[in-house]
């Protein structure tokens, strides 16, 4: 591996800095209260349901438990970028754009319901499916919308057989507003996990499969942890199958307590799995790791110098990853990364689709992963049955750009 000279790495942590310092400068303007008192835009009636309404499931068949402010002053119903003063429940259909006119309008169906009903009704639908829920948590730059087709596309692609719920917190939806993003996202931690740990409660509740992109492991891993250790029935094992996808979280700390409370041993021998998708082409996650200082779970970067060098001995990849534990596979994707970031490879490259569709059902191995020297490391490469030609096919994307 070609060394960098150190006054080309100054110039690249001084870049770093002032990006850094042009995001915060962003978030000090980018998230004002606003012209609006928040009380307004929660008004009408339909931000606040009450007992006993029925929304139409074959509508709005997929879930949405969210604590962003909605905006209920037009008919159509709008998800914003701050902090709501309450979690609130709801039903909603992926987007989709109608044509009003001569220009193209995106419409995101979306109703809210009283929280007691909303339970109801996804236990309604749980019971149809075998008691099987999949949780989707976003990352950073997310919108309502983005999320929305997200959710819808991973429904499509995986023919899910159970609930689907996205859980949608403040993000910004911005490329300047990471800061602020994550401080919504540290805010929302108490919120989460008390939702995550209710979901685990239910007795119709079988399987949970969880799937969280970037910035959203921050949130997933911790409140897993928690349910682990709180939760009122005896055993939270149907937190059984957990995604991490493009995972924003630091690797040290993943590997100091992973093996301690989520992946502990009876976690793991009652069939709990965490399956990460990672990315040595993932720009997104090189940012943070500038930004933070330290490696990110999604980007094997070889921190330690001296282990890539070992490595480059060795003639292997210079890619390092965390070393192996019980309960954890690695999927590197780095040959088939997709999109402008490559961070969101799982729904971008039909090669990680196909993988990605099989984790969800369940399953732990797959001929099409290649093997690498760690026993709990695999890559995939190109597939002749899923060129890039195919990827919107293979991972049942709708319409819009091809960027992350």
């Amino acid at each position: 591996m070609a060394r960098i000279p150190l006054n080309i790495w100054r110039s690249i942590k001084l870049a770093a800095m002032a990006s850094l310092c042009a995001t915060l400068a962003a978030c000090a303007t980018g998230v004002e209260y606003g012209g609006i008192r928040h009380s307004a835009y929660v008004a009408e009636p339909r931000c606040a349901p009450q007992p006993g309404g029925n929304v139409d499931g074959a509508t709005l068949p997929l879930f949405v438990a969210t604590t962003r402010l909605p905006d209920c002053r037009t008919d159509a119903i709008s998800l914003l970028r701050h902090r709501g003063d309450r979690m609130r429940f709801g039903r909603f259909a992926p987007p989709r754009e109608e044509k009003v006119g001569k220009k193209k309008q995106t419409i995101l169906p979306i109703a809210f319901q009283e929280e007691s009903a909303w339970w109801r009704a996804l236990q309604s639908e749980t019971d149809k499916r075998r008691g099987r829920v999949l949780l989707y948590v976003h990352g950073y730059r997310e919108t309502f919308e983005t999320t929305a087709r997200d959710t819808g596309q991973i429904a499509r692609m995986t023919g899910f057989e159970g609930a689907i719920v996205n859980y949608s917190w403040p993000s910004q939806g911005d490329l300047l507003g990471y800061a602020v993003d994550e401080t919504n996202m540290y805010h929302d931690v108490r919120n989460f996990r008390n939702f995550i740990k209710k979901l685990a409660e239910q007795p119709w509740v079988k399987e949970i499969i969880i799937v969280s992109h970037s910035l959203g492991a921050r949130l997933v891993v911790p409140a897993i942890a928690y349910v682990d250790r709180e939760a009122a029935r005896a055993d939270s094992g149907n937190i059984s199958n957990i995604i991490l996808a493009s995972p924003d979280f630091d690797t040290g700390s993943f590997v100091r307590d992973i093996g301690a409370d989520v992946l502990g041993p009876r976690r793991v021998a009652s069939g709990r799995h965490v399956t990460a998708y990672v990315s040595r082409k993932d720009r997104a996650l090189a940012a943070s790791r500038t930004l933070h200082g330290y490696p990110r779970l999604g980007s094997p970067f070889c921190f330690d110098p001296f282990e890539a060098e070992e490595l480059e001995k060795k003639g292997l990849p210079v890619r390092c990853y965390v070393p192996e534990i019980p309960g954890l596979t690695i999927v590197d994707t780095t040959e088939v990364s997709r999109g402008s970031t490559g961070h969101s490879n799982y729904l971008r490259s039909a090669v990680v689709c196909r993988d990605f569709i099989d984790v969800v059902a369940g399953k732990r191995q797959r001929a099409e992963r290649e093997a690498t020297h760690l026993p709990h490391v695999f890559r995939l490469t190109s597939d002749d049955n899923a060129p890039k030609e195919r990827d919107r096919e293979i991972c049942r994307r709708e319409g819009g750009e091809d960027d992350d």
